[in-house]
């Protein structure tokens, strides 16, 4: 018989959940007005919640063998899901970007799909091979047998989503991938050698594009265009510099009132910081943190390879994303769009995150 999940676990999970409902009821009135109904975002979030909460309680006690089987259909899924959003009707554009589909009641995002199908698929794959702590052997050392196959497959999801265009998720999908190989035991030159190779490819795309050209300027200096390019980042400095030690108050936020774009989304650490000041958001972080560790340890202590890859695959995706949007909120990378987990709005990125701390949950019952 298993025993208990770890709670600690659980009860970062729900504190990080909390801290995105509150920041969403304060962030989104602004712009929900314009919609009719002030809690427009925070109804619709609330809905979703209760999705992903579905989704957290079936994957807390779900068979995780079968999972396994599931993993290489649910990528195939996945991948044709990301296609299907260059047919003419099925992908909703907004803010120039394909990233939607629009099944009425609400609009479904492939990519987040396909960031937890890729962690899947990888940990069903790596571990088979002989990947993880609990089982290193051989395979996973020969880069053309234990690596190259993986590569090509997150390589080739990556450019099907920077084509919608999605930097970030692309970026979070192979930042992801990078650690699950690390943990799965690859050779540190192989290793560095995809490093390599990746930052290459970014570097490359970035210069090769007059948006993410565009982009990358207004990071360098936002104020050469502060009107334009440089706009978001500038607005989002305001509200966090806005903010001091202890901020002007929980919904009392300037920037939100039509000046931050994305207030509730993929910046609302941003607004956070104006509300609550350094201590809210050192706070904050410091929540994630917790979180992080206690996912790591719940992936090491685990009995199994696939287990342990999993787990760490699903942390790493927490952390990648959460790193990546603090970054790009306060200045320390490109603007691009990636969501803050738990607390960004967001209906099919709650709802993947739901289930895969309910999966992280599910593990830790069968933990040494």
């Amino acid at each position: 018989m298993k025993k208990q999940p770890n709670i600690i676990f659980l009860i970062l999970t729900a504190a990080l959940y909390i801290v995105g409902v509150l920041m969403i009821f304060s962030a989104s009135p602004s712009l929900a007005l314009k919609l009719g109904d002030s809690f427009y975002y925070l109804k619709r979030h609330i809905f979703y919640s209760i999705l992903g909460f579905f989704g957290l309680y079936y994957a807390f006690n779900l068979d995780l063998n079968k999972l396994k089987k599931l993993a290489p259909w649910l990528l195939i899924v996945s991948l044709g899901l990301l296609l299907a959003l260059n047919l003419p009707g099925v992908g909703k554009t907004m803010g120039g970007a394909t990233r939607w589909m629009d099944l009425y009641f609400f609009s479904f995002q492939p990519a987040e799909l396909a960031k937890f199908s890729m962690v899947l698929f990888l940990a069903v794959t790596l571990s088979a091979k002989g990947g993880g702590p609990a089982c290193r052997q051989a395979g996973i050392k020969d880069f053309f047998k234990g690596l190259f196959p993986q590569l090509v497959l997150v390589g080739l999801i990556s450019l099907i989503i920077i084509k919608q265009p999605d930097m970030g998720t692309a970026l979070s999908i192979a930042g992801t991938s990078f650690i699950m190989f690390f943990v799965a035991g690859a050779r540190m030159g192989h290793l560095l050698f995809i490093l390599g190779i990746g930052a290459a490819a970014v570097l490359g795309l970035s210069v090769s594009s007059p948006y993410r050209m565009r982009r990358l300027l207004a990071y360098l200096d936002p104020w050469s265009d502060p009107l334009n390019v440089g706009f978001h980042i500038i607005q989002s400095l305001l509200a966090i510099g806005s903010g001091g030690l202890f901020g002007l108050g929980l919904g009392n936020s300037r920037q939100k009132f039509f000046y931050l774009p994305q207030q509730y989304a993929d910046f609302i650490f941003a607004v956070l910081c104006e509300e609550l000041g350094f201590i809210g958001a050192a706070g904050l972080i410091v929540l994630f943190l917790a979180f992080f560790i206690s996912g790591i340890r719940i992936a090491s202590q685990s009995k199994d390879a696939f287990s342990q890859l999993l787990a760490s695959g699903l942390i790493a995706m927490f952390a990648v994303q959460t790193f990546m949007n603090l970054m790009v909120v306060t200045g320390l990378l490109p603007t691009t769009g990636i969501p803050l987990p738990f607390i960004s709005y967001g209906g099919t990125a709650l709802i993947i995150n739901l289930f895969s701390a309910g999966l992280i949950l599910n593990i830790s019952r069968g933990t040494k």
